[in-house]
C-alpha cells in the first residue's frame, strides 16, 4: 500500500515538474492529500454509522428510520467529532470535488472548500493553504492531479491512515 502512495506521489511530481518550482510541490500536493485523507475517514465514518443506525441490535438503531431520516442523522457532526474525525461540508467531501476536476475552476472549488472545512473545524483555522485557484499550472493540471490523488487509499483503520499520512507528509 505505501508503495502505491510512494508512485503516486512521484507521479504527481512529475505533472507539476514542469510548471511548479520543486520547493512548491509540496504546498500544492500535501493540501490534496490532506483533504483525501480526511474525506476517507469522514466516508469510513459515516458508512459505520449507517449501519449501526440500520442494526436493531445496536445501542445507535434508529427503528422506522426512513432513508431520509437516516441521511439527516448522518448530518449530525457529533457523531464525528466525538471520535476525532473532521467534519467534513458537503460540498468539500472529496468525491464532490473529484467530480469536478475536469472543470476550469476546480483550484477555486479546491479554494472553497479548504475554507469550509476550516469553518466547520476551528481547529485547522488558517492552517489550510488555499491557493490552488492561483496555482501556476495549465489548464486541466490541477484535476490530473485531483484524478491522481484519488487514487490512494488510506483505508478503514484509522491508526493505520494516520501512520500513512505520517509517512507522506515526511
Amino acid at each position: 500500500m505505501l508503495q502505491d502512495i510512494k508512485k503516486t506521489l512521484w507521479a504527481t511530481a512529475d505533472k507539476l515538474r514542469a510548471n511548479v518550482d520543486a520547493a512548491e510541490y509540496k504546498h500544492i500536493v500535501l493540501g490534496l492529500i490532506f483533504v483525501k485523507f480526511i474525506s476517507d475517514a469522514f466516508a469510513a465514518r459515516r458508512a459505520e454509522l449507517l449501519k449501526r443506525l440500520k442494526d436493531p441490535s445496536d445501542e445507535l438503531y434508529f427503528a422506522d428510520a426512513s432513508e431520509d431520516d437516516l441521511a439527516a442523522e448522518l448530518e449530525d457532526r457529533d457523531y464525528f467529532k466525538m471520535v476525532n474525525v473532521f467534519w467534513v461540508p458537503e460540498g468539500a467531501r472529496w468525491e464532490a470535488l473529484r467530480a469536478n476536476a475536469k472543470q476550469a475552476d476546480i483550484g477555486k472549488r479546491i479554494d472553497d472548500a479548504l475554507a469550509a472545512i476550516e469553518l466547520e473545524n476551528p481547529s485547522l483555522k488558517g492552517i489550510l493553504d488555499k491557493r490552488y485557484a492561483r496555482a501556476p499550472l495549465p489548464d486541466g493540471k490541477l484535476g490530473e492531479l485531483v484524478d491522481l490523488i484519488s487514487t490512494i487509499g488510506f483505508g478503514e483503520d484509522q491508526s493505520k491512515a494516520r501512520d500513512i499520512l505520517g509517512q507522506v507528509y515526511e
